[in-house]
Parts: structure tokens; C-alpha cells; sequence
């Protein structure tokens, strides 16, 4: 059986190598089939729709590929003066907030511009300008590995956190079939949370704003951070943020901020924001920079630090996996040492150890 065509082909970093074997699907029975049959046979298994979120060996990947690729969006039912929409794992996801965005339903429009599938968001909790799935995620139509058996899993048994759900805290147990989505009949947006965002549009924090404008505005700022797909920016050549904003307890926060103030000075003082549960939640970004790592550090021709934001890493074309994974690394080498802060990639890595 010959290989298949690079990974590098498929995800948004360029990288990867070829898979042993791969397959396309294109409804969810396909799907559920080629994973049951990998499965039985002790095959390793990755899934693959949008590929906007994998860091994948330059050796590649020793299994099956299953291409996502199922269609389709119903409306099912109103509840509470909300619209429901059962939408397939395989629909691209920028697709969808443009056609809710037309169709005057609020709920996403700050999730304009992000790459990767709707089956994607609910694993990783995508979030974005004040936004984030599990706002208006109803449940998630998932098949469990462990058992064979379908599930409708509502958002609580969903066990949505910060970038995080309970598909990405267990992970291999889960495929993510569909996603159901509530929301809401209005030409405007949901408030406007995000001060930057806000700032764009020209109207207090909180304030709402006709939906196509968030989505225009929300492109734009994505597109001045190089968080665009855009094949005539290379530094949209990433897997987006590559790595989490950290997370760090209430009582440990005074002392990371006294080491930021012993390092940078007294007067500096770390962004942070309340994230619940006796959390603070502070900027990678920040953390990044103050580390010593501007953008732009790393190989001009291969993989470097956007020249935009200091969150993407980028392949300018002559990248490999192991010349990411080891700039990823320095990154939070330099940012531990610095800060005592241990960051987090957000991507998934296949074949690769962190």
C-alpha cells in the first residue's frame, strides 16, 4: 500500500509526514464505521478535519488518518426564543459563524477567523474576544471508545473549562460526531466583554453592536495579529496560540507577582483577570515577551515567533517539527526560569513528546 501525501499537507503549520494509511468520511456512520474497524484492529487511529490544531512528527504518523470531512446543519427546535442547530463535526467552522452571522443569530460572531471544524471546538472550549463555545453549546453527540456506544453528553457532562473539556482531559476516549448549538434571534451582538474588541467598535464595555460589524472587526484584529489564514501572510503559517494563558491559585499569585516585580521592577505589575474557582488567569503573551523573546526570534526561514504576536509560532518554509518543538521549549524554558510560570501548549501533538 503506498503512503499517503505528507500531513504537512492538510494542517495549517505545514508540517508533518505522511500516514501509513488514510481515509476520508463523509457522514457520521462513515465515520463511526472507520473508527470501530481501527479500533478492532488494534490500528493506531488520528482524526483529522481542519488540522488547524496538531503538531504532527516529521516522521509522521504509523496508523490510519480519518479525514473528516461530514456536512450538514439542522435546526431543531426553539427553546426559550433561542434557535437550536445540530451541526455535523466535519463543518468548517468560520463557515458556520459567517452563515449564523447572516442569518441574524447571536452567540459566535466573536469566534469569527478561527480555523479547524466545529467538532474542534468543544474538545479544547474554543474561546476568542470574550466568547467561547461553551456559552451556547447545548450538547455534544460523541462516540465513546471504550464501550462502542453512542452519547449525547449535555454541556455539563461536558466538563467545560478554560481551553478544556472533558474530550481533552480524556483524551483518545472520545470522537466528537456533532455539535448542537443554542442561539439567539437578533441583529445584535451578544455585550461586548472584550475591552480591545470594544475599543474597535466603539462602544462601552458590555455594549452591543449589529453582528456583521463584530464579525468585521473581530477579522480585522485576528488578521493584524497574523491569526488569519491568509496565504499571503506568512505568518499565518501556525497552529494559532500556541500556548495557553496560565492559570495560577489566588494565593499563589502574590508570589509570581513579587518575582515579576524583583525581575522588572516594582512598578510592574502582571496583567491578570478573575477565572473562578479562586483562579487568576494571566497573559502568556506578556509572559513571553518580558521572558526576552520578541517577535521574530528564531529562524527566518524556518520556524520563528510571528513578527505579529509573540503567541504563534510560524514555519516560513523550511521548518520541521523538531526545529518547532525545540523553539516551543526554550520558550517555556525561558519563561519557567524567568517567571516560575510553567506554560502550556495548546495544540495537540501526535508523535511528538512535550
Amino acid at each position: 500500500m503506498p503512503a499517503s501525501p505528507p500531513l504537512s499537507e492538510l494542517t495549517t503549520l505545514r508540517l508533518g509526514g505522511p500516514a501509513r494509511r488514510m481515509v476520508v468520511v463523509t457522514s457520521e456512520d462513515e465515520l463511526v464505521a472507520a473508527v470501530r474497524e481501527a479500533d478492532e484492529a488494534d490500528e493506531p487511529l488520528l482524526l483529522l478535519a481542519g488540522a488547524s490544531n496538531v503538531v504532527v512528527a516529521d516522521e509522521g504518523f504509523a496508523g490510519t488518518v480519518a479525514r473528516i470531512a461530514t456536512q450538514g446543519a439542522e435546526q431543531l427546535q426553539r427553546s426559550d426564543g433561542r434557535i437550536w442547530l445540530d451541526v455535523a463535526a466535519g463543518e468548517d467552522w468560520d463557515r458556520f459563524v459567517a452563515a449564523c452571522v447572516d442569518g441574524g443569530l447571536a452567540g459566535v460572531e466573536a469566534l469569527s477567523g478561527i480555523p479547524g471544524s466545529v467538532g474542534a471546538t468543544p474538545i479544547q472550549n474554543v474561546g476568542a474576544y470574550g466568547q467561547e463555545v461553551a456559552d451556547v453549546i447545548v450538547s455534544v453527540r460523541a462516540l465513546d471508545r471504550t464501550t462502542g456506544e453512542l452519547h449525547d453528553l449535555d454541556a455539563e457532562a461536558c466538563l467545560f473549562d478554560y481551553r478544556s473539556s472533558v474530550f481533552k482531559r480524556d483524551p483518545g476516549r472520545w470522537v466528537v460526531l456533532g455539535v448542537t448549538f443554542a442561539l439567539e434571534p437578533s441583529e445584535l451582538s451578544e455585550p461586548v466583554g472584550y475591552a480591545e474588541l470594544a475599543r474597535r467598535l466603539r462602544v462601552a464595555p458590555g455594549g452591543r453592536a449589529p453582528l456583521a460589524e463584530v464579525r468585521d472587526a473581530v477579522l480585522g484584529l485576528r488578521r493584524g495579529k497574523g491569526m488569519l489564514l491568509d496565504p499571503e501572510d506568512p505568518d499565518s503559517v501556525s497552529a494559532g496560540s500556541f500556548f495557553t494563558n496560565p492559570l495560577l491559585r489566588e494565593r499563589d499569585f502574590g508570589a509570581f507577582a513579587a518575582r515579576v516585580a524583583d525581575r522588572l521592577g516594582a512598578d510592574v505589575a502582571p496583567p491578570a483577570w478573575p477565572a473562578g474557582e479562586r483562579r487568576v488567569k494571566t497573559s502568556a503573551a506578556w509572559l513571553i515577551e518580558r521572558a526576552g523573546f520578541r517577535r521574530g526570534y528564531g529562524d527566518a526561514a524556518g520556524i520563528a515567533i510571528s513578527s505579529k504576536h509573540t503567541l504563534a509560532l510560524c514555519n516560513h518554509g523550511a521548518g520541521t517539527t523538531a526545529q518547532l518543538v525545540a523553539l516551543a521549549r526554550e520558550i517555556a524554558g525561558g519563561v519557567e526560569e524567568a517567571f516560575g510560570v510553567a506554560l502550556v501548549p495548546e495544540p495537540v501533538f501526535v508523535g511528538v513528546e512535550w
